[in-house]
């Protein structure tokens, strides 16, 4: 739109510094801060090589002269210039930071922000997935489904006194709760308010005292009530003491979910978990749609950074555990796992702030594609190494034996360091070819 006439007011919520643009610029700007273990190794393997070549060099260039009869100081000190160009360390230093430099980069082209190269290391030894369900490996966008009432309260009742206990929560049941109710809350009529994480909230409103919860808040505040275990989310809730009935709340699974979960196992991933503060029955029915392993189900924010740290336990000395996750509650687990991995588009900023890897456009299927760029950009580091370790090898030993000449030294020096230049970018033309199978039809209630 175009303002021809008349003012604009702008009223700024916050300053660019602030701004998801500002952050993921910062973010990509540092990720090279965050070192390799291997680039780390290269960089002080340089320290100590460097001046031990001189001194080989030194060494040969003035020993044979004074200890081996006719050799002459013109000779040994040309084979003495030919070792040192070809033992510059140009290879190994410049092709081992472009390596991940261009892992990073293939990432990002991908959506996929990794926030150092020390985590493409990470990355590529992780065997364990640890995942949240809500806004996860669901979309996280509730409804209700349908309300069923009791002890002779009416539909309305149930819903009107839901929202309003509901009103002051950012919970995405609550929302739910209230875009199902439609009409506006007036201010006011909620008192006494207290949220208890993973349970629910109790509140006085309009002068009654009203509890919205799962089934566990229930049994705490000692509710007679029916059904305990149901394969739904479910939003049970109390008017005044007596039990007026329950909501069902229903959330689609993501699109990509079950191919997800199958395509890690095709990149090396040997278990998946699932830690969500939803009931037992819902999270077992929803495992075994997607092929999860195990399920931590009905559990607080930190149960769920006290069953990652067990699972780390297991863990410890062999491979590494990912935990995926969004939300603002996720961010504990995600900054103790060994690799965080945020949804980027919807999650928080907390979450993303913390996390070692961000999924920028919230593709789940981006996951095993990013396991597999990072063992695909260690592979071809490694190669780097090898390559220029071995040809440097060979002609030092044939410079010593006066049989490489000059033209094979700059060979030696800046076409090894060419080559693994050239080879480090290969990681660059990655191309997805992971099978994306048919994603389960439905939702989930």
């Amino acid at each position: 739109m175009i303002v021809t006439s008349g003012s604009l007011h702008v009223r700024v919520s916050r300053t660019y510094e602030d701004s998801s643009a500002s952050r993921i610029l910062d973010l990509v700007e540092h990720a090279l801060q965050n070192k390799a273990g291997t680039e780390k190794f290269i960089t002080t393997f340089a320290r100590y090589y460097t001046p031990l070549v001189v001194l080989l060099a030194l060494g040969i260039a003035l020993l044979p002269p004074l200890f081996i009869g006719g050799a002459t100081f013109r000779e040994w000190i040309y084979r003495a210039l030919v070792i040192l160009v070809i033992s510059c360390p140009c290879a190994l230093v410049i092709s081992v930071p472009l390596g991940y430099f261009a892992g990073i980069g293939a990432a990002s082209k991908r959506g996929i922000l990794i926030k150092g190269s020390n985590f493409i290391d990470a990355l590529s030894a992780v065997r364990t997935v640890v995942f949240d369900k809500t806004g996860t490996l669901t979309k996280g966008i509730f409804e209700v489904t349908s309300i069923q009432t009791k002890n002779s309260f009416t539909r309305n009742e149930v819903l009107k006194y839901a929202a309003l206990a509901e009103s002051h929560s950012n919970h995405p049941i609550a929302h739910a709760i209230r875009k199902a109710y439609g009409k506006e809350i007036e201010p006011g009529g909620v008192m006494d308010y207290h949220e208890m994480p993973g349970q629910g909230i109790k509140a006085t409103v309009l002068q009654k005292p009203v509890i919205v919860g799962n089934d566990l808040l229930l049994h705490r505040e000692k509710i007679d009530h029916e059904l305990c275990n149901m394969n739904q989310t479910v939003a049970h809730v109390v008017i005044s003491g007596r039990y007026a009935g329950y909501m069902t709340i229903g959330d689609e699974m993501r699109d990509d979910a079950r191919s997800t979960v199958l395509n890690l196992r095709g990149s090396g991933v040997r278990r998946t978990i699932m830690l969500t503060g939803d009931n037992e029955h819902v999270a077992q029915d929803i495992a075994s749609r997607l092929g999860i392993d195990t399920v931590h189900a009905e559990l607080l924010p930190q149960d769920k950074v006290r069953i990652l740290e067990h699972i780390l336990d297991e863990n410890r000395g062999r491979d590494k555990v990912a935990f995926v996750g969004d939300g603002l509650n996720d961010a504990p687990v995600i900054a103790r796992a060994d690799v965080g991995i945020a949804m980027g588009r919807l999650g928080s900023d907390a979450s993303i702030d913390v996390a070692d890897v961000v999924l920028m456009t919230d593709a789940l299927h981006k996951l095993p594609e990013s396991l597999r760029l990072s063992r695909r950009t260690r592979r071809i580091v490694f190669e780097n190494i090898l390559l220029a370790l071995a040809v440097k090898l060979v002609f030092v030993a044939l410079g010593a034996l006066g049989v490489a000449d000059l033209w094979e030294a700059v060979f030696a020096d800046m076409g090894v360091a060419l080559l693994a230049i050239f080879n480090a970018l290969r990681v660059l033309r990655l191309k997805d070819h992971l099978t994306r199978l048919p994603a389960p039809s439905g939702g989930i209630s």
